[in-house]
């Protein structure tokens, strides 16, 4: 998850496509570049350890859009796809 929010704030869309299931994957992201992503905040985490097959992360992504703040509110699915970590979809409140 913070390797995807720093790829998100260094504007790294060959990054967030790779750690994209290939299932769930879009051709491309199409990243705003008025938007400047600078603070992640972790809320809970459920299962993602070494053992597991699958995790949640729900997080709150703070950023900017020129000087007006503003928050990105998300529960994030991610599973092992040939023993990497990747993106299956999130859900935003």
């Amino acid at each position: 998850m913070r390797s995807r929010f720093s790829a998100f704030a260094e504007r790294d869309e060959a990054y967030l496509l790779e750690s994209w299931h290939p299932a769930t994957r879009p051709e491309r992201i199409g990243l705003d570049a008025g938007t400047r992503w600078v603070r992640l905040e972790i809320v809970r985490e459920e299962n993602g350890g070494p053992e597991d097959d699958k995790g949640t992360v729900e997080f709150r992504a703070h950023y900017l859009e020129g000087s007006t703040p503003g928050e990105l509110h998300e529960v994030s699915r991610f599973v092992r796809h040939d023993g990497d970590w990747v993106y299956v979809r999130g859900k935003v409140s």
